[in-house]
């Protein structure tokens, strides 16, 4: 870069005000112009130069607040006159002064005619300038990481691509180093998944990098498929990914082959079974899939359970003297009428057992998870587990929420398991894990049923242990609130949609935020994407913390606006 570049950019960049008191590190104080007081001011980002250890510096931040002061009408008498009057000549107007608030992301030092990261060790005199920034100013202070930059949209309310970058899990020019976990939230509606899948975009470059989905709605199985052919914001997610020459595993809930007995103790638990011989009192069924998994282990393998001799046997086994009388009455009821033995067993027995059954094309969740690391080439897949249970109806397999929380927390301890044994043998995982509805399926409170509890504390206890290994995690939510704290304080990199300005939300996103105040309000002024007169003038505007941005070394709050054109993306990151 030539040494008359940055005057260049400097005089060529239009000047919004001056820095004025009070101002501090953390925030600075501007005076607006004149001729930038009918602008729309807040969310822009801004920069200054200055001189700091004897070498040109550049911070830039983002108006966060704009406020508007006139004290000559400040005093009562003044006030009276302008309920009588309305205005007050050569006072009104003419004597207004705005000022604003910056908060500074990043900054800049420049040397040898390079670009490095500082901070803000000083605060400029007042009367230096402040400019806005634009495409042109960001690819020069960013010149040097370049490829490493992603773009997921535009400064909030302006026109700038915001850089951010999305690193993998290694070592490496690309590479974090190590894992970390991430958050998307936001009310139904506000783009989440959208947004979502140009993370998935962002990672998916990292070919090295192994990509789990756990997708309880099919969202991602069906793009990920070439299923869903009807999306209005079609992102070539699925040719992307093949592009790199990374193969999509997509699993449905018949092709996952269940085993085990510890797993099939839980799933009769959670099943119809139970409740079909009226056994209902959660500590009854515990005890009764209990009674059911002695009674037949010994004589079966798991993959023979879905006879009919099995079935009698278990049934049996839980009216046998062994058993409580309440078991025994229901055995001697249900072998007493053959009608109502062979439905049972037709209708809450055999679908279930079909989880456990070998079947063509099915494979093991081990088998699954172990072949994505056990393979010969450097490009990893990714593996997308659809457990929305579409389909099974025709399968004969049994399936329900509780279920899927079962096959989840398999999955979780699995995957934890693997990764831990990696580790001890000095292996470095580099995955990361995409939770869709992690709100319906991990709740930190109002738990429905045991195993979603039994996935929430699986959870808790991998964002705690396994980013060491390599392991890191993308919890996708409508609701900030409800999700266990212990899992919220983990993650490294959050980005915060429309929906979580009031109450319990907001908030929890206060206490994230560090009680930014002219972060969150900015935050509140957050439209609703349905309020748009019509599809293509919805806005999804986002909060981000955490280091996923060149410019949020400083830790503060980023604000963008996410693209709301498929063509803008792909073309703003130069895919397909």
């Amino acid at each position: 870069m030539e040494e008359n570049n940055t005057s260049r950019l400097i005089t060529d960049s239009e000047k919004i005000g001056v820095i004025s008191a009070p101002s501090n590190t953390s925030g600075i104080t501007i005076d607006i112009l004149d001729s930038a007081k009918s602008r729309k001011l807040i969310g822009e980002l801004t920069y200054f130069p200055f001189m700091q250890e004897n070498k040109p510096h550049y911070a830039i931040g983002q108006v966060t607040g704009i406020s508007l002061d006139n004290p000559l009408l400040e005093d009562s008498t003044m006030k009276k006159l302008i309920r009588e009057r309305g205005i007050i000549p050569g006072i009104s107007g003419s004597q207004d002064t705005y000022s604003g608030r910056l908060s500074i992301s990043a900054v800049f030092g420049e040397e040898d005619n390079r670009y490095f990261p500082s901070l803000l060790g000083t605060v400029p005199p007042t009367g230096s300038a402040i400019h806005l920034v634009d495409d042109t100013v960001l690819d020069s202070l960013l010149e040097r990481y370049r490829q490493q930059i992603f773009y997921l949209g535009r400064v909030y309310g302006s026109t700038p691509k915001l850089p951010l970058w999305f690193k993998h899990f290694g070592v490496g020019e690309d590479g974090a180093g190590e894992a970390y976990h991430l958050g998307l939230f936001g009310k139904s509606g506000s783009g989440k998944s959208v947004l979502a899948k140009t993370l998935l975009h962002a990672y998916a470059r990292h070919t090295q990098m192994a990509i789990f989905i756990v997708d309880p709605q099919a969202e991602f199985s069906m793009d990920l498929s070439g299923e869903n052919t009807q999306s209005r914001f079609d992102l070539k997610l699925r040719e992307t990914i093949l592009s790199y020459k990374r193969q999509i595993v997509v699993r449905n809930v018949d092709n996952l082959i269940l085993t085990g007995w510890p797993l099939f103790t839980e799933v009769i638990r959670e099943s119809n079974f139970f409740p079909k011989i009226g056994i209902k009192d959660p500590d009854e069924k515990q005890v009764a899939a209990e009674d059911i998994t002695r009674g037949i282990r010994d004589k079966f393998k798991i993959s023979e359970i879905g006879s009919k001799d099995a079935f009698f046997q278990a049934f049996k086994f839980m009216g046998s003297e062994s058993t409580n009388d309440r078991f025994q009455l229901i055995f001697k009821d249900f072998s007493q009428h053959q009608d109502k033995f062979d439905d049972l067993y037709l209708t809450a027995w055999k679908p279930v057992c079909e989880l456990f059954r070998p079947r063509e094309g099915g494979i093991t969740i081990r088998k699954l998870v172990q072949g994505t690391f056990s393979g010969k080439s450097p490009v990893r897949p990714v593996v997308v587990i659809n457990l929305s249970g579409t389909g099974v109806s025709e399968t004969g397999i049994f399936w329900n929420e509780a279920i899927q929380s079962v096959v989840i927390k398999s999955f979780l301890d699995t995957l934890t398991e693997i990764a831990e044994k990696a580790y001890m043998s000095n292996q470095f995982l580099n995955s990361l894990v995409i939770l869709d509805e992690a709100h319906r399926l991990a709740p930190d409170k109002d738990v429905q049923y045991a195993a979603q509890a039994g996935v929430r504390d699986s959870l808790i206890d991998a964002v705690r242990t396994t980013r060491k290994y390599g392991l890191g995690w993308l919890f996708i939510s409508q609701t900030l609130a409800s999700l266990p704290k212990a899992i919220v304080e983990q993650m490294r990199i959050m980005f915060f949609g429309f929906g979580l300005a009031y109450g319990n939300e907001f908030s929890a996103l206060k206490e994230i935020a560090g009680g930014e105040e002219n972060s969150l309000r900015l935050y509140q002024s957050f439209r609703d994407p349905h309020s748009s007169f019509d599809a293509k003038s919805k806005q999804y505007n986002y909060m981000s913390i955490g280091p996923v941005s060149p410019l949020s070394f400083a830790g503060t709050p980023l604000f963008f606006t996410a693209f709301n054109n498929p063509g803008e993306f792909l073309s703003a990151n130069k895919i397909m």
